[in-house]
């Protein structure tokens, strides 16, 4: 069977050069990676991992999460209260 999930991945702020993965739909489903394409390529395995576990006890595969871009736009910086 094939499953869908969000990732996320972005620049590891304390490790320049690397990148985090996780999936909010699996908690705990992290990984990370030299560049994008390894920290995806990583996540893959981690999400691979992780369903065989929970499938092979019996359990479902959990529902994605539901995500949207939201357009925001900002005239100006906020005046500190």
């Amino acid at each position: 069977m094939t499953y869908a999930y969000t990732v996320i991945i972005r620049p590891d702020p304390e490790s320049p050069g690397w990148w985090n993965a996780e999936v909010p739909a699996l908690p705990g489903c992290v990984s990370c990676g030299r560049s994008f394409d390894e920290a995806l390529a990583m996540i893959r395995e981690a999400i691979e991992g992780y369903l065989a576990v929970l499938l092979e006890e019996g359990e479902e595969a959990p529902r994605d999460v539901m995500s949207a871009r939201i357009p925001v736009e900002v005239d100006r910086a906020p005046t500190p209260a």
